[in-house]
């Protein structure tokens, strides 16, 4: 059960948000070839300057991401999946790429829990809650 986590120092409309978590989880489930139905996403909002990056301007938007996902991927996929969010970002938000962060936490299967059972590790074209 991935737990996908963004934290942006802007507001952003409830429509924009709409837009983002939908993209956010279609292009989980294509990219490391999973079902959709297990995904966790986060968003907060945060002001201005309640986060920074070294490399960024003070004033500038900021998006730090922290993907806690089942261990398995390649650093390929992993690559791919981090490129294309931060392409969502600045698409939907307007946040600069260089002013974007990832951090990718891998974990067993069995560290991700639902009402209905733990999750196995990670196997392509799974349905995991089948």
């Amino acid at each position: 059960m991935p737990h996908l986590q963004f934290e942006i120092n802007k507001k952003v409309s409830n429509e924009s948000k709409e837009e983002f978590v939908n993209e956010i989880r279609k292009t989980f489930s294509e990219i490391m070839d999973t079902g959709t139905d297990h995904i966790a996403i986060t968003l907060r909002e945060y002001d201005k300057y309640s986060l920074t990056i070294g490399r960024a301007d003070v004033n500038d938007d900021i998006c730090l991401m922290n993907l806690d996902i089942r261990e398995g991927r390649t650093i390929e996929k992993r690559r791919e999946l981090a490129l294309k969010y931060m392409e969502i970002v600045k698409e939907t938000f307007g946040i600069n790429s260089k002013n974007q962060y990832i951090t990718f936490t891998e974990h067993k299967g069995e560290d991700f829990h639902l009402v209905e059972k733990y999750l196995a590790s990670w196997e392509s074209g799974e349905d995991p809650l089948a």
